[in-house]
């Protein structure tokens, strides 16, 4: 080799790979950083830096060019994202538009994605639920999927220690089923949803009525005034990029802390096309990326590789890693990889009003979107024709009703006179899906993207098993709504595809036999050490509550099971 490949080799080198910077990305980055690796993160969108790259935060609703909704002919052109809840106006610029990154559906799915650092985290729901051993021990004990190769007390004290940093608003609520954590002062539930919630203690004192955890900065701890974050403001535009880092996302909090250590290189418009392994070495050695813009190919190297590029895209990569130690995708002796994908079952909401409680009136806004419902189906047992369960969302509202008939003076003398509404009470359902094998995704053996990546096919689809529990979810729910005294109850069974819930997961699970699944209890490959998944393409299950929070969890406890592998000279 040239002095000049040596030099460029050279400049190439860090102890640690990151790709992808979003929740986990953002984590791993933070963890090794602060330990001392030099750290490169590999992100394929743009750079979106913390308050700089946040051109919505401020505008009034005025200033959107149509009042917030896209142009038709933005939704023409995107079908698929359009129909996801956040592609508004105010945020559509971080969200993947369908001709930038397509791909082939076998089956109905659509892949909600945010290709910039930081990645969704500017844009997730912001629900933090730690997982419990009714969780992790439900694939076991149901038979499905395989059994987790971990149990909540080996993942509890590293929740508590990333919902210390990320910040995290709750109630201490004393439920097996939904463990409390390190948490910031809750935000209350408006008077509907207390009303609710004593409602379901009466009746069904089973179930339970919370309210939401979220990581918020109700009131910030100095390790968050540190990070330059400020308390959340209430004003629920988070999907905009919060100019205070009132909510917790890579870009305010995980990859600046990361860059003041002095250990961080990021590099955005880098597209990963695949790990390398060194089959003469027995190891991994870097990846090989190509320029989002250019499509000029670059190969970087370190110790370590952490694939964090979200769940499906995750699997992606490992899909297309090939060599002649791994001809079906890196870690795969298995053939499971791709496989047992699953996902958050988001289809079912029911809407009813109530006439009571009219000296109330909502007043102000809650970042934490209202009430939370643990799962209580099949909790301590199999109960059910259907396996697993749900979780649900509750909350409820008041608006100002306005006349709009007449003209001139009458009309603005309507408008100016409104009264309030009854209470609107909303629920969703959150249920949990089983990984099946006829659920993966795989590679085109004859399409390829603008940078020769091979489009991902996708087939997962609902089952028997999703349809039984749906229709629990609103037969409870109508019950629970009924006993509380609501009226016009209206059901809403949707006929979106899967994908929406934009919570897919699996495909490179963990398990204890090398035979049945892709990583360790570390999220380590069984087959190549120095290499780990901590996105969602590790989860061997999903239960009901949004991952995010795991994600990170499982992110430090890997970046500490790492760096003392390598002090140990094992990695």
């Amino acid at each position: 080799m040239s002095n000049l490949n040596i030099d460029a080799a050279k400049a190439n080198t860090f102890d640690v790979i990151v790709i992808g910077s979003g929740i986990s990305g953002g984590w791993a980055a933070k963890e090794f950083t602060e330990k001392g690796f030099k750290t490169l993160v590999l992100e394929r969108g743009r750079d979106v830096q913390h308050i700089k790259d946040y051109p919505t935060t401020n505008k009034f609703p005025y200033e959107f060019e149509h009042l917030g909704e896209p142009a038709l002919a933005i939704k023409k052109e995107n079908p698929i994202v359009s129909r996801c809840y956040a592609f508004k106006e105010d945020a559509m610029h971080f969200m993947v538009k369908d001709k930038e990154h397509p791909y082939i559906q076998e089956k109905p799915f659509d892949w909600i994605r945010g290709y910039q650092v930081g990645g969704k985290s500017l844009l997730w729901a912001r629900q933090t639920q730690r997982w419990s051993d009714f969780d992790f021990e439900g694939p076991a004990r149901d038979d499905f999927a395989v059994d987790w190769p971990i149990r909540y007390k080996d993942i509890a004290p590293w929740y508590s220690y990333v919902e210390k940093f990320a910040g995290i608003a709750g109630h201490r609520d004393g439920l097996a089923e939904l463990p409390d954590g390190e948490f910031l002062p809750g935000f209350p539930l408006n008077a509907a949803e207390d009303y609710f919630k004593g409602v379901i203690k009466n009746k069904y004192p089973a179930r339970h009525v919370i309210s939401a955890r979220c990581a918020h900065l109700s009131k910030p701890n100095q390790i968050h005034l540190d990070q330059g974050r400020a308390k959340c403001q209430n004003r629920i535009l988070c999907q905009r990029g919060c100019p205070f880092g009132g909510y917790f996302s890579s870009n305010a909090s995980t990859l600046p802390w990361a860059a003041k250590t002095g250990n961080l290189t990021l590099r955005p418009f880098s597209v990963v096309e695949s790990v390398i392994y060194d089959d003469a070495k027995g190891k991994v050695t870097g990846v090989r990326v190509a320029d989002t813009n250019t499509k000029e190919v670059t190969e970087y190297y370190a110790r370590i590789v952490f694939i964090n590029a979200g769940a499906l895209n995750t699997n992606l990569i490992l899909l297309n890693s090939k060599s002649k130690r791994f001809p079906r995708g890196l870690g795969n002796d298995s053939g499971v990889l791709g496989k047992y994908v699953a996902f958050h079952n988001y289809s079912a909401r029911i809407n009813a009003e109530y006439d009571g409680l009219k000296q109330y009136a909502t007043d102000g806004r809650n970042p934490a979107g209202g009430g939370y419902i643990p799962r209580f189906r099949n909790l301590l047992k199999q109960e059910m024709n259907f396996k697993r369960g749900y979780a649900a969302g509750i909350y409820g509202s008041r608006y100002m009703e306005r006349d709009r008939s007449g003209i001139g003076g009458s009309l603005k003398d309507n408008l100016l006179h409104g009264k309030l509404s009854p209470w609107i009470i909303g629920s969703h359902m959150m249920g949990e899906t089983i990984p099946k094998e006829s659920n993966f995704v795989s590679l085109s053996v004859s399409e390829k993207d603008a940078w020769g990546v091979p489009l991902l096919n996708i087939s997962v689809a609902y089952d028997e098993n999703d349809a039984l529990m749906k229709a629990d979810y609103i037969g409870q729910m109508t019950e629970m709504f009924t006993e509380a005294g609501f009226k016009n109850i209206t059901p809403n069974v949707s006929s979106q595809s899967p994908g929406l819930d934009i919570h897919e997961m699996g495909g490179a699970r963990m398990g204890r036999d090398p035979k049945t699944s892709v990583l360790n209890e570390w999220n380590q490959l069984h087959t190549c050490p120095n290499v780990f998944v901590t996105d969602g393409a590790c989860m061997t299950s999903t239960s009901t509550q949004n991952p995010s929070l795991t994600y990170m969890a499982f992110t430090a406890r890997s970046v500490d099971y790492a760096v003392k592998a390598m002090n140990r000279g094992e990695i």
